[in-house]
């Protein structure tokens, strides 16, 4: 994840949002590795303030814009997701991860901080474990990762891409309008006050009254 690759794997997940024909979307590796992380070469290069506000805000966009679209998304981690890889792994709806890979958050080794993917993790584990995972910097096989439930299942690296598809076609054959109302609820609810997100709930409630299959 460096500056070059830009903003294309934020428009990579937006581009098929408006795309009736798409039901779900599924993210992978290209190669061995799910996704690295930041290019900590650049990331240390990097003195100009203005970059670095532009780099982050790019960073920030992309993980803001896994809830807001309305497609489901299923991340399919095929090898090593480190640092901002890992937060890619585990911003998508549903996870698949296979077996022989591992994910982690090894900023502090590098004498940085896993930053803005710290905000998706402590809302995905418990503090304890998200803690320990940015404090030590130690990487997790797939099976603490689906202890901690940041992966739905895991299964053996041959058949990962076939698993996570035929996992994606599950929420893709569901009636669009419901799916897309239920992504938007379950996010919306996920960071509300109990009483504010059964507000939210209420206006759904009233709203989906109106779909048609």
């Amino acid at each position: 994840l460096n500056a070059g690759l830009g903003g294309g794997p934020l428009a990579a997940l937006q581009a098929p949002d408006n795309d009736d024909s798409i039901g779900a979307l599924v993210l992978t590796g290209a190669g061995p590795g799910f996704c690295a992380g930041a290019d900590l070469e650049e990331f240390r290069q990097t003195t100009d303030p203005a970059a670095g506000e532009k780099r982050a805000e790019l960073t920030m966009q992309l993980h803001l814009a896994f809830p807001k679209l309305s497609k489901p998304i299923v991340t399919a981690i095929n090898g090593a997701a480190m640092g901002g890889g890992a937060g890619l792994a585990i911003a998508g709806d549903l996870a698949v991860m296979a077996e022989g890979a591992k994910l982690g958050y090894p900023e502090t080794r590098h004498g940085i901080v896993a930053a803005i993917v710290m905000a998706n993790l402590v809302r995905q584990v418990g503090r304890k474990a998200a803690f320990e995972l940015v404090a030590l910097g130690e990487p997790i096989d797939s099976a603490r990762a689906l202890q901690l439930g940041v992966v739905n299942k895991v299964v053996p690296a041959d058949r990962l891409l076939a698993e996570a598809l035929q996992f994606a076609g599950k929420p893709a054959a569901v009636h669009r309008p419901a799916m897309a109302e239920t992504k938007r609820l379950f996010h919306q609810v996920a960071d509300l006050p109990f009483e504010a997100a059964l507000d939210r709930a209420r206006e759904t409630n009233v709203r989906m009254r109106r779909f048609k299959k």
